[in-house]
């Protein structure tokens, strides 16, 4: 099971603050990402679709390419911006 978290933005656009998903061995970050959108569909293509949005696995920033073990905790952000 990899534990997914969403923040800010991400969190109230989706209506969701955490899931709980088992993963394929060898899944990707961009394969979960499709999965969920093929799931919950319309709003959440739009959401984890863009191209600004900010991900993690396990505190580090990932690329969709990142593969995924169990026991991951992956992040979605928007974009951080300072001032």
């Amino acid at each position: 099971m990899i534990t997914v978290l969403f923040f800010a933005k991400v969190r109230e656009d989706l209506g969701v603050d955490r899931l709980r998903i088992a993963v394929d061995k060898a899944a990707t970050l961009g394969e979960l990402k499709y999965r969920l959108i093929e799931q919950h569909g319309g709003r959440w293509g739009q959401v984890l679709g863009a191209s600004n949005l900010v991900q993690a696995v396990n505190h580090d920033v990932a690329k969709d390419q990142h593969t995924l073990s169990s026991g991951d905790e992956v992040a979605f952000f928007p974009p951080v911006t300072g001032g």
